[in-house]
């Protein structure tokens, strides 16, 4: 049977990166929920401790990955319509963001350790460090499989289905971010 527009079993990008993206949302959902349990237990502490924290660092690298993610999906289009030099510049932008939100994040994370806080100080910094921590581990892996793709993308050797898988996973990045934003610095 031939691939149709609806078919659930061979989604863009394929049924495996699919099967990777709800494993990693149920991974943050139940460490959110984790945090959430303990922060029930320890509310001053929390409410305290997200003083530390600036929301403007967090709504910066908002901004910042939903405007790679914006990149990512101009180049794909392009790449689909076989203008590949400009899928190669808007993928650049891509990594380009992706690599400020690394530095805003870890600036964050100077930050806060040069004050003394650390993954030790409290419960909710351990989440803290813990879950945004694990977050920017997959930011970095979507940029090397973008500095990948680049490279492929050169030599006209990508296939489309990773692209989009790769896409998918960049966007599962931006998904996991506006759902740990509020939790961990609005609240």
């Amino acid at each position: 049977m031939g691939k149709t527009k609806y078919d659930i079993f061979n989604p863009p990008g394929g049924l495996l990166i699919w099967i990777v993206i709800v494993l990693e949302l149920l991974t943050f959902g139940i460490a959110l929920l984790v945090m959430q349990n303990f922060e029930l237990a320890e509310p001053k502490i929390f409410a305290e401790s997200r003083q530390h924290l600036s929301s403007r660092l967090g709504t910066l690298n908002t901004v910042i990955l939903l405007t790679s993610g914006l990149f990512v999906v101009l180049s794909l289009n392009n790449y689909k319509i076989l203008k590949h030099s400009p899928a190669r510049i808007q993928l650049n932008f891509s990594v380009i963001l992706g690599l400020v939100f690394l530095i805003v994040k870890f600036t964050e994370y100077q930050l806060k350790l040069s004050s003394g806080i650390t993954l030790s100080t409290n419960t909710f910094f351990t989440f803290y460090f813990l879950i945004t921590g694990f977050h920017a581990v997959h930011v970095a892996l979507g940029i090397l499989i973008f500095v990948i793709f680049i490279q492929k993308i050169k030599s006209q050797k990508l296939k489309p289905e990773d692209f989009e898988a790769g896409a998918a996973f960049w966007h599962m990045c931006d998904l996991i971010w506006l759902i740990i934003f509020p939790i961990i610095y609005l609240k």
